[in-house]
């Protein structure tokens, strides 16, 4: 059974958030670089809300490299890259009345905004398809990008020219000389239908759904194909523009339809929440009748300036949220239960449904998470289930229906050792005594299934990025013993020399040419950046984005690692709380750093690895404003704007945020109330300011 989020222990967070971050990665590669989802809306949204709310709960666990913290994924190799003018963010989601009274109460709180101050929004469906940035210059279509990792995409420019919603060339008056217009591909059903039955009559395979068949038609290297296939566009949004060209939402879609764009007819603006609500309740009604999908209202807040004000997290903007549609359901049969072993060595159960139709989508899979899901459900096999799903593949098990049969099976037992290594396979047991949730696998580096999935990482793009080095390469030079931990990567000549092995040349799948190119892309990283270098290591809580935070405040790999050792041995040294004091990075990092740097197997393979490569010090961030790349405390009460708001303007001028005063702090801003920092900074001789002169200050900036 899946343990309440107040009564999970540290440790069981920790667990379940990075085994929740793992499945969420899956599903967004397979959803937006593969087209082909391995997850249903619900149960994702599932994942996602659960995150959140473990992230919530225990926020000195959060770390950069989190799914709250990222939008898509890494655009294909196959297509030219566009990076975006300003990012293309995903959106926040709420499911409930209530989740859109919050959003609305914490825009509110934000802006510092009375009861009495009307708070108005404007309601749109959420079209399920692509979302694609159209540039503008001088009124031309010059590119086309899909939303990609958020930052950078996939050039679409010529099969974005093959669809008839798009304009080649703007009409009207009054657009700026360079702007992204935004907005989704989708596939109406009856052109969905249509494009199914000329594939099947043409021996080829059909599509699973419309949103699946408008992303794998615009992402077409060949874009005759994209011409042929019946593809629609609404616009909604905008990115970079040279000017101002409304104050309000509505009039930036009023503005798109002048320009000759085609937008969504059920957009409307809305002075009260109890209006909105009411358009949500009302597209619910009317979108079996639209023809074409959506999943949900997409609400934002209609001010432009206010919009500013609220600006964005990593990963959504303050002043947008889409609120879902309930998930649809059916009934099927469990087949059987198999168990998935990931790299962090946890145990997962997968149920194998009898393959069933569910809003037109042919699911056979689900995920069951762990051991006390599978109690919770009592679900075992051969039994009649519930499902349910919102969009796509892998649905939800909701409940049994059948458990009264008298030839039950007795309940699912989880296997207590590794299908792979036969190690034991245990739930750990945090200091307040519960168990993890998750079971996982004790082999370590000796599980094979674990140290392929470890080095697999350690050769990812994200982590050394060795070129031609792949899951198949890393997986072959396992099997034949000759890479079994970081460092034999680059001793891999040797290494297969001592084997008494052929040279590589003359293995399965290689050649002079191969064999040559790969051992060169090897010993082009031996000098690799701090970042890369960490994220690669494989630390848990560890991760590219908490890998990317720690360079930058460190900039030497031997200062870092000697303060890691230091905390190691000495956890309530001044080293150590100046470690956990760094904005960003959580107790569960420090933990899992000291843990790994306290381990003698660990401590011999990172001298080994350093033995063969040269850390890289990251770059000295380039002084964009006064205050980049110093580190600035916020302490006592604000009163001209809140503390998210606050925080978020210095971040985006380059400036650290810390969350105590210490002697590497440069600028504290008091407000009324400041206590202790405040002491701590004088005694220091910390630069102190006021809240009025923070903000004459980043106004100074800004220009």
């Amino acid at each position: 059974m899946q343990i309440p989020i107040d009564a999970l222990s540290e440790a069981q967070a920790s667990a379940e958030l990075i085994e929740l971050a793992r499945l969420l990665e899956q599903a967004d590669k397979a959803y937006y670089s593969e087209d082909a989802p391995i997850m249903s809306d619900a149960d994702y949204d599932r994942h996602r809300q659960r995150h959140f709310a473990i992230e919530t709960a225990f926020p000195q666990l959060r770390h950069k490299d989190s799914p709250s913290q990222r939008v898509g994924v890494r655009p294909s190799d196959g297509f030219g890259k566009i990076i975006h003018g300003e990012p293309m963010l995903s959106l926040d989601n709420a499911f409930t009345d209530e989740d859109v009274h919050e959003f609305s109460a914490r825009i509110r709180r934000f802006l510092g905004l009375a009861a009495e101050i009307p708070l108005a929004l404007t309601a749109e469906p959420k079209i399920d398809g692509l979302s694609l940035s159209l540039t503008y210059h001088q009124g031309h279509l010059v590119q086309a990008a899909t939303r990609g990792d958020g930052r950078t995409g996939e050039d679409v420019t010529q099969n974005a020219l093959c669809i008839e919603d798009i304009p080649h060339k703007l009409q009207g008056s009054g657009w700026p000389d360079e702007i992204e217009i935004r907005g989704e591909v989708y596939m109406s059903h009856a052109d969905f239908a249509g494009l199914n039955d000329r594939e099947a009559a043409a021996g080829r395979k059909t599509f699973a759904n419309p949103r699946n068949a408008a992303a794998g038609s615009l992402r077409q290297l060949d874009a005759a194909i994209t011409k042929a296939r019946p593809l629609r566009f609404f616009a909604y949004a905008w990115g970079a523009t040279t000017q101002d060209f409304a104050s309000t939402q509505d009039e930036a879609v009023t503005a798109f339809a002048n320009w000759g764009f085609s937008t969504n007819p059920l957009f409307s603006p809305h002075e009260t929440l109890e209006s909105v609500l009411q358009a949500y309740a009302k597209m619910n009604e009317v979108r079996a009748d639209l023809g074409y999908d959506i999943d949900g209202v997409v609400y934002k807040v209609n001010r432009l300036d206010w919009q500013h004000r609220l600006g964005q997290v990593s990963r959504f903007p303050r002043w947008a949220m889409a609120h879902k549609f309930p998930a649809e359901k059916a009934l099927t049969r469990l087949l059987d239960i198999d168990i998935q072993l990931g790299r962090t060595g946890s145990l997962t159960p997968v149920a194998r449904l009898q393959p069933v139709t569910v809003g037109g989508v042919v699911v056979g899979n689900a995920t069951l998470h762990n051991e006390d899901e599978i109690a919770r459900l009592d679900v075992r096999i051969g039994d009649q289930v519930e499902i349910q799903r919102a969009g796509d593949v892998i649905p939800q098990i909701l409940r049994v229906i059948d458990a009264d049969r008298p030839d039950r099976p007795p309940p699912f037992e989880m296997p207590t050792h590794c299908p792979e290594c036969g190690s034991a396979a245990l739930r750990e047991v945090g200091p307040d005594g519960r168990e993890d949730v998750r079971r996982r696998c004790t082999g370590g580096l000796t599980c094979p299934a674990q140290a392929v999935e470890r080095l697999k990482h350690f050769v990812s793009r994200k982590a050394l990025d060795i070129d031609g080095l792949g899951s198949r390469q890393i997986e072959s030079f396992y099997q034949k013993g000759v890479v079994r931990a970081p460092q034999h990567i680059f001793q891999l000549v040797e290494r297969i020399r001592e084997s008494q092995l052929p040279e590589l040349a003359q293995w399965e799948g290689f050649g002079d040419v191969s064999a040559d190119k790969l051992l060169r892309a090897i010993d082009a990283r031996r000098i690799v950046p701090f970042a890369r270098f960490l994220n690669g290591l494989g630390i848990r809580h560890v991760g590219q984005n908490t890998s990317d935070l720690l360079a930058r405040h460190f900039v030497a790999w031997s200062v870092f690692w000697q303060a890691v050792e230091t905390t190691s041995q000495s956890p309530q040294s001044d080293t150590a709380l100046a470690l956990m004091s760094i904005d960003g990075i959580g107790q569960a990092a420090v933990q899992a750093l000291t843990q790994f740097a306290s381990e003698p197997h660990n401590q011999d393979m990172l001298a080994a690895l350093l033995n063969e490569v040269r850390v890289q010090d990251s770059a000295v961030p380039v002084a964009t404003s006064p205050i980049a790349g110093k580190t600035l405390v916020f302490t006592g009460t604000l009163e001209q704007m809140s503390r998210d708001e606050a925080k978020a303007r210095a971040t985006a001028l380059g400036a650290k945020v810390s969350g105590s005063v210490s002697g590497r702090t440069d600028l504290v801003i008091a407000g009324p109330g400041a206590g202790s920092k405040l002491k701590k900074a004088e005694i220091l001789g910390v630069d102190v300011i006021s809240e009025a002169e923070w903000i004459q200050m980043i106004d100074q900036i800004a220009g």
